[in-house]
């Protein structure tokens, strides 16, 4: 089994000063850790990467540090047989699951962030998972990331995770 942590719209320095002490505990013992973009400084993916391996993608406000240090618009992995993408902006709410599917037609997984709102919907056999923001929540009630767990090609778990009071 793989346990996946995965979060999204970091903003540092704006938001992420510093490693969140609740983030920390959520990322004792994962495997890999998946960052959707926004990251802003690339200090925060070394801070990740103390962790477990980290796999990120640019958001629009990531330059070309973040881009240097392996952020590509889009991503496609596989994880323990789970075929995931990710992007950071996958527009607008209305039309997203087709618009993934034709975007990452192979994919079981597509991670996203951008709207800093946690979704987690499954659209004809495709998941989609944006894990919130875990520094910058605007109008959610908590900063959020998430938990996956991974077993032999089939998403076995997904959980969106509230990390602030």
């Amino acid at each position: 089994m793989l346990r996946v942590a995965v979060v999204s719209d970091t903003h540092a320095p704006r938001f992420w000063k510093s490693m969140p002490p609740a983030v920390a505990e959520q990322l004792d013992g994962v495997d890999v850790i998946l960052h959707a973009g926004d990251v802003c400084l690339p200090s925060v993916l070394d801070e990740l990467a103390t962790f477990a391996p980290v796999h990120v993608v640019a958001g629009n406000n990531d330059g070309p540090e973040v881009e240097a240090w392996g952020a590509p618009p889009t991503l496609e992995i596989v994880l323990d047989g789970l075929r995931v993408a990710m992007i950071h902006d996958s527009g607008a709410k209305d039309g997203r699951a087709r618009r993934m599917r034709r975007r990452f037609p192979d994919a079981d997984l597509v991670v996203f962030g951008h709207s800093h709102i946690p979704w987690d919907t499954e659209h004809d056999g495709q998941r989609l998972f944006n894990p919130g923001s875990p520094t910058d929540k605007r109008r959610q009630p908590r900063g959020t990331m998430g938990q996956l767990v991974i077993d032999d090609g089939r998403l076995v778990s997904a959980t969106i995770v509230a990390v602030t009071p």
